[in-house]
């Protein structure tokens, strides 16, 4: 195995070295990086009069020569606008005020009205400003015809993050000419040293949706990488001060349950609760270079809800974070793939270091008494701080730290007594982020800390929770030329997780490690350890610009590795290397706009050498001349070894599957907008699946969209996990009978959106998921020998016998010999979810919000395995058990 995995290895550098030699030896074709001392430049005006904010440009700041060189990157890169635009910067003691007019003719501006970030197809004016001035970092504010805008911060020269939420402000004007636009933008929401004269990068760009036109005052050519390191000089502006900067928002939020999921006698559920809570939100200049974020009992009532989901795999299902206090300059916390414009991984299960939804999670400890129980449905954060910022031109540091409530269940056992229980303890999360560039950011080295701590006050929680769990690495960047064609990436971590011997002998037997596997001979079980270590790298080359696309990578997580208190992972003992190279074209050819393919391979090794995975791709991607685009895949997965099918038990083969999926996208300016995606496999076992997942979005006004995205799929799996049972007899298989069976599973879902804008600051959204998810399970069967994929199948070999009765299937598994019977539940089952909210959200004050909201979550669960459409969802919609949340809060911005 050894010999064969270095074999790969050699394989894997030999393809690398002689693609990099190709492709450098080519580099005069390639573009070349703008130097920063050609960058264009423009000169700010310093205001003597006071702007009125109405975006009708009276002022005579606004009638003197503006910039207007605009160049297309979209259609016809390189050419100038089709229509004129002039831009102006002005300052004054307080904030930076940028004016523009738009030429066009009014009847034809595409204007719509949005929420707040919310990305839509019509016009937009863009403004970018580098207010740090070190060609990596920035901010973005967008105002599109109708008022409504965008903004967000920059990062790793081209990374955009929206959920940053300045407090400025914008007015827009449409007249014979065209549009105007004007915006104030406070020094408040900027960072900058103080100096006695300022020089910052800016940059503009305009969308012409009509004709799908977007051009920018410097223009990136497609192809090319950077974006801020680009930007224009902005000149001129003396004798201002970084502000002090404090914001404060207290909030106030009132709501009401209503259910009937609740029993007769039932002391703490009477069908109606009541819930009033208060907090509040703080921001805090420290100096002009750093921020600190500060949240005390923050309430996340207004956020989407998460997703209905079926999961029959043995891994946990990763939600993203949708709670504004964590969003926002979380990129920042993004570890080990900074420097490069594209981060690749196939079959990479690649940690998280930083998962967010660890903080405030729902409880996870278990009842200690039994009875009527009231259960908290999160954990408490009774608070949170970030701090952000730099503490030199190159050096930028960010931290977060939280801590969550003891949580306990009440339990009421009928008979007078009532028990608090622990079910999640007081614990402390900390985040410690630090990134150090060097020579305009073609190079850099960073770190990354974390640690958790609980307060395990309550013997019975030693079994169920970690005591302490900390992770450090180191991560950086280099450009491999001068032209930044190239670029290495790489990052190294350890981990160390602490608590009971019960607890780490857990650990080890937990779906991520599997230490237990019969036949894994460089794995041992310490049933006395009290700690467990682990450490994970990975190293990647990336191209970064020109049409031929290169990236490949190298990784390794190694058995002990753990991340999961505070992060998220689902599969170590692993090595993985990957090559990806394609070609794009970025020219109209008179068919296709623009099109590009990609092929990739990569490999999987544990730390024995098995090797556990083997795939080709292709993909590609076209867009033609009318706006139409399509997009897909196929791919080739070798049959392999596979460690986990069995749950901690020995090898299994997997057989040869080939597979992929095919997109088609109708032009984004239509009033109706389609998609269409189909996805599908089939494996030599005889197990297939298929969905199909098509969208339409229809814009019934200029302030209205609805979306409506059904969703189908059907998988058939020929050997999917029920059990183990221990047997003596079963030696070929370890003394364990590993038992599996064929699954039908059919799933019908749908997400449907309404977003209806009253007014730039007023907005409702609904949001509907109604899922039914149908599995029935026969032909069961065990595993005959380990790395095969051959099976006794009960009833059928061995002289088996399953017998069926109302509630389980009894199985004999040799007959009349030796072996005892055992029985298996029956797995069959359908599950029927309704899930939505809506959120009417007004900010009535500059940064100050009104949420009215309603949240609606309901299911339903029987032991069945057929799958009825018009059944199920009459179900779904008359489903007697359901929760209602009514929610009303209330927050206030305040500075000085």
């Amino acid at each position: 195995m050894i010999q064969s995995l270095h074999r790969q290895s050699s394989i894997f550098f030999i393809f690398l070295f002689i693609f990099v030699a190709l492709s450098w030896a080519n580099e005069s074709d390639e573009p070349t990086i703008v130097d920063s001392l050609k960058r264009p430049e423009l000169v700010a005006l310093r205001l003597t009069n006071s702007i009125i904010l109405d975006g009708k440009l009276d002022e005579p700041e606004w009638h003197r020569a503006g910039i207007t060189n605009f160049i297309q990157k979209d259609p016809n890169q390189g050419q100038a606008s089709s229509e004129k635009t002039e831009v102006w910067v002005a300052y004054d003691d307080a904030a930076l005020y940028v004016a523009a007019r738009l030429y066009d003719k009014p009847d034809s501006i595409v204007s719509r009205i949005g929420r707040r970030d919310a990305m839509m197809n019509a016009d937009w004016f863009y403004f970018a400003i580098d207010s740090y001035n070190d060609k990596r970092t920035g901010f973005y504010f967008g105002v599109y015809p109708s008022g409504s805008i965008v903004d967000g911060t920059l990062s790793n020269d081209s990374w955009d993050d929206d959920s940053w939420d300045g407090v400025w402000d914008a007015a827009t004007n449409v007249d014979e000419k065209g549009w105007t636009v004007e915006m104030k933008i406070p020094y408040s929401q900027l960072r900058f040293p103080k100096q006695d004269e300022y020089v910052w990068g800016v940059n503009f760009g305009r969308m012409i949706e009509r004709k799908q036109e977007e051009s920018y005052f410097v223009m990136v050519p497609k192809g090319e990488s950077g974006w801020v390191s680009r930007f224009a000089s902005l000149n001129g502006i003396k004798n201002i001060n970084p502000p002090t900067r404090v914001e404060i928002l207290p909030y106030a939020v009132s709501s009401m349950k209503l259910t009937n999921q609740f029993s007769d006698g039932d002391p703490f559920n009477k069908g109606t609760m009541f819930k009033s809570n208060f907090g509040a939100d703080m921001k805090l200049g420290l100096g002009s270079n750093l921020t600190l974020n500060a949240t005390l009992n923050p309430d996340f009532g207004q956020v989407e809800v998460d997703p209905a989901v079926v999961n029959l795999t043995q891994f946990e299902t990763f939600f993203q974070e949708k709670r504004p206090f964590f969003i926002e300059g979380s990129s920042f916390f993004d570890f080990g793939y900074g420097g490069a414009n594209n981060n690749m991984g196939f079959n990479w299960g690649g940690p998280d270091f930083f998962y967010s939804r660890r903080i405030g999670r729902s409880p996870s400890g278990s009842e200690q008494h039994s009875g009527y129980v009231e259960r908290p449905s999160n954990t408490t954060i009774l608070g949170a701080g970030k701090i952000s910022g730099k503490l030199s031109d190159n050096f930028a540091i960010g931290g977060l730290v939280a801590l969550t409530e003891r949580e306990y269940s009440k339990i009421d056992d009928g008979a007078g007594n009532r028990f608090d229980d622990v079910v999640e303890p007081l614990a402390s999360y900390s985040v410690v982020r630090g990134l150090n560039e060097f020579n305009q950011g073609k190079q850099a080295i960073g770190f990354l800390a974390t640690g958790t701590r609980r307060d395990l006050n309550e013997s019975y929680l030693e079994n169920s929770f970690n005591k302490g769990a900390y992770a450090f690495g180191v991560d950086g960047w280099t450009n491999l030329d001068s032209t930044q064609t190239w670029v290495v990436t790489g990052w190294g971590a350890a981990t160390r997780v602490e608590g009971s011997r019960e607890r780490i002998l857990a650990l080890q037997e937990a779906p991520a490690h599997y230490f237990q596997r019969p036949d894994a001979d460089h794995l041992d079980i310490d049933s006395n350890a009290t700690n467990m270590t682990g450490y994970a790298s990975r190293i990647a080359v990336n191209k970064q610009q020109g049409n031929i696309r290169f990236n490949s990578a190298i990784g390794i997580i190694s058995p002990g590795f753990e991340t999961n208190d505070l992060g998220f992972l689902f599969r170590t003992d692993q090595i993985n290397w990957h090559l990806s190279t394609g070609y794009n074209w970025y020219e109209p050819d008179g068919f296709f706009r623009r099109k590009g393919f990609q092929i990739a391979t990569y490999r999987n090794f544990d730390f024995d050498g098995n090797r556990f995975g083997e795939g080709y791709f292709l993909f590609f991607n076209v867009a033609f001349m009318n706006y139409w685009s399509m997009n897909g895949n196929v791919y080739y997965n070798i049959g392999n070894l596979d460690n986990r099918l069995t749950r901690g038990g020995p090898w299994m083969m997997t057989m040869n599957r080939v597979g992929g999926w095919f997109g088609v996208g109708s032009d984004s300016r239509e009033k109706v907008v389609g998609y269409l995606n189909f996805d599908g496999g089939r494996s030599e076992s005889g197990a297939f699946d298929y969905s199909f997942s098509p969208e339409i979005e229809i814009k019934a006004s200029s302030n209205m969209s609805v979306t409506l995205s059904p969703s189908y799929m059907r998988s058939v799996t020929m050997a999917q996990y029920i059990q183990t049972v221990a047997d003596g007899w079963a030696d070929k298989t370890f003394g364990n009978r590993y038992v599996f069976s064929q699954i039908d599973q059919h799933e019908l879902s749908g997400n449907i959106r309404l977003d209806w804008t009253f007014t730039p600051k007023l907005s409702l959204q609904l949001f509907l998921q109604p899922l039914v998810s149908a599995v029935s399970y026969s032909n069961f069967k065990e595993l005959k020998e380990p790395r095969t994929f051959s099976f006794n199948e009960y009833g059928v070999d061995n002289s088996s016998t399953i017998a069926d009765s109302t509630t389980y299937y009894r199985v004999d598994p040799d007959g009349n010999g030796a072996a005892a019977t055992f029985d298996i539940g029956k797995p069959d089952f359908n599950f029927k979810s309704l899930r939505g909210n809506a959120v009417l959200r007004w900010e009535y004050l500059p940064g100050s919000t009104l949420y009215f909201v309603w949240t609606r979550s309901g299911s339903r669960y029987e032991n069945r395995g057929n799958f009825e459409v018009g059944k199920d969802f009459g179900d779904l919609v008359s489903n007697p058990d359901h929760e209602d949340v009514f929610l009303i809060k209330l927050a206030y911005w305040i500075t000085p």
